[in-house]
C-alpha cells in the first residue's frame, strides 16, 4: 500500500509538473508576419493567425496603418460619415488557407514602421457580435533606390504673410509646430512619404532662431527672418527656403500632459486627463485627443480637457494609446503627449 501510494504520489506530481510546463492558452493573436518584420513594399506575404481560446470566430479583417498615423478603423463601411475609416487590406475566413488568413498585400508606397492590425469578429448568437484584436508593428522596406527628394508645399515656403494665412492647419504664429510634407521618388516610379526620421529623415535648419527642429521631424516657428532647411535621406538631399513674418509677440508653446499609464477592467469607463496641460504665459488651451494604437474605441469629449471611452471586451490585456495635443490662444502647438490603457479581461 505504501508502494502504491508513493506511484500515486509520484504520478501526481509528474502530471502537475508538465501541466504547469505547458503553454497557456493564449487569446486571438497574429502569428505571421511576425512582430519586427521587415517586410519589402509591394510584395505579397503570408498572414496566419492563432484563434487561441477565442471560439466563434467569422471573420478576421486585417488592416495597414503608419505608426504615427491615428486609427481610422472604425467599421466596414467605408462611406460612413463622421471618421474616416481605413481601407481593409484583406479579409480571412474559415474557408482560406491558412484558415483566417492568407495572402496579404504590403503598401506598395509605404516606408518605414507599419502596424498590421487584425480584427476578429466573434459570433454571439442573438446578442450579435463582438470583436477582438491584434496587431504587430512590421517595418517596411522600399524596393528601388531613393532617386530624389521634394516638398509638397510651395517654394520659397512663406509663413505667416497675407493676413497670418494657415499653410499648415490653423494661423501661422509665434511657437508654432508643423511638419513638413516631404515626397521621396523612388527607382521604381512610386513617390512615398518620408517626411518622419523613421523612414530614415534627418533634419537641418540654417538657422535655429527662426526654424527649430524638434524631435520625431516637427519643426517650430520660433522667430521671424529667413532659414533653410535641409532633408536628407539615403544619401539624397534637398533645401527649402522658409520666410516668417508672423505676430513677433513672444509666446512659449504651451506643454501637454495626458497623464499617466493606467489599468482598467474592460466595460469600465475609462478617463483620459489632459488637466496637467500648462500654457507658461497661462493662457486657456484648446485639447485635442487621439487614438493611435488598438481597435478604434469611440472617444467621447475628443476636444476637452478629460475625454473618456467605455473598455472593450478583451480575452487577453490588450493595450490602446491615446495622443493630447494641446494649442494656445496665439496658435502655438505642444509636442504630443501620449498615454497608454491598458484593458485587462
Amino acid at each position: 500500500m505504501r508502494r502504491d501510494a508513493r506511484r500515486r504520489i509520484s504520478h501526481l506530481v509528474l502530471v502537475t509538473a508538465c501541466l504547469a510546463l505547458a503553454p497557456p492558452v493564449h487569446a486571438f493573436q497574429i502569428t505571421e508576419p511576425p512582430e519586427g518584420a521587415t517586410l519589402a513594399a509591394g510584395t505579397t506575404v503570408t498572414a496566419r493567425v492563432n484563434l487561441g481560446k477565442d471560439a466563434g470566430i467569422i471573420k478576421v479583417r486585417y488592416y495597414w496603418y503608419g505608426e504615427r498615423d491615428e486609427v481610422l478603423v472604425e467599421q466596414d463601411d467605408s462611406t460612413a460619415t463622421g471618421s474616416i475609416v481605413a481601407p481593409v487590406a484583406m479579409i480571412g475566413s474559415i474557408e482560406q488557407d491558412p484558415p483566417f488568413g492568407g495572402p496579404l498585400n504590403v503598401p506598395h508606397d509605404t516606408i518605414g514602421p507599419m502596424r498590421l492590425l487584425a480584427v476578429a469578429e466573434i459570433s454571439r448568437g442573438r446578442l450579435g457580435t463582438r470583436s477582438v484584436f491584434d496587431e504587430v508593428m512590421v517595418n517596411v522596406a522600399p524596393p528601388a533606390a531613393l532617386t530624389a527628394i521634394d516638398f509638397e508645399t510651395e517654394k520659397p515656403l512663406q509663413l505667416g504673410r497675407a493676413g497670418q494665412s494657415s499653410a499648415f492647419g490653423h494661423v501661422d504664429s509665434m511657437g508654432k509646430v508643423f511638419e513638413l510634407p516631404v515626397i521621396g521618388e523612388f527607382a521604381d516610379g512610386v513617390a512615398r512619404r518620408i517626411s518622419s526620421p523613421a523612414s530614415g529623415t534627418s533634419y537641418i535648419s540654417s538657422n535655429s532662431t527662426v526654424i527649430k527642429v524638434l524631435g520625431d521631424g516637427l519643426l517650430q516657428i520660433v522667430g521671424n527672418g529667413k532659414a533653410t532647411i535641409t532633408v536628407s535621406n539615403r544619401g539624397r538631399r534637398t533645401t527649402l527656403d522658409v520666410d516668417v513674418n508672423v505676430n513677433d509677440e513672444p509666446n512659449e508653446p504651451p506643454l501637454a500632459d495626458a497623464g499617466a499609464n493606467k489599468s482598467v477592467k474592460a466595460g469600465s469607463r475609462v478617463k483620459l486627463s489632459g488637466l496637467k496641460s500648462r500654457d507658461p504665459e497661462g493662457e486657456a488651451l484648446y485639447y485635442s485627443w487621439s487614438q493611435v494604437r488598438g481597435n478604434k474605441v469611440p472617444l467621447l469629449d475628443a476636444n476637452n480637457s478629460e475625454a473618456s471611452f467605455l473598455a472593450p471586451t478583451v480575452s487577453e490585456p490588450r493595450t490602446y494609446r491615446f495622443k493630447l495635443r494641446v494649442t494656445d490662444k496665439k496658435g502655438a502647438d505642444s509636442l504630443p503627449a501620449f498615454v497608454d490603457v491598458r484593458v485587462e479581461p
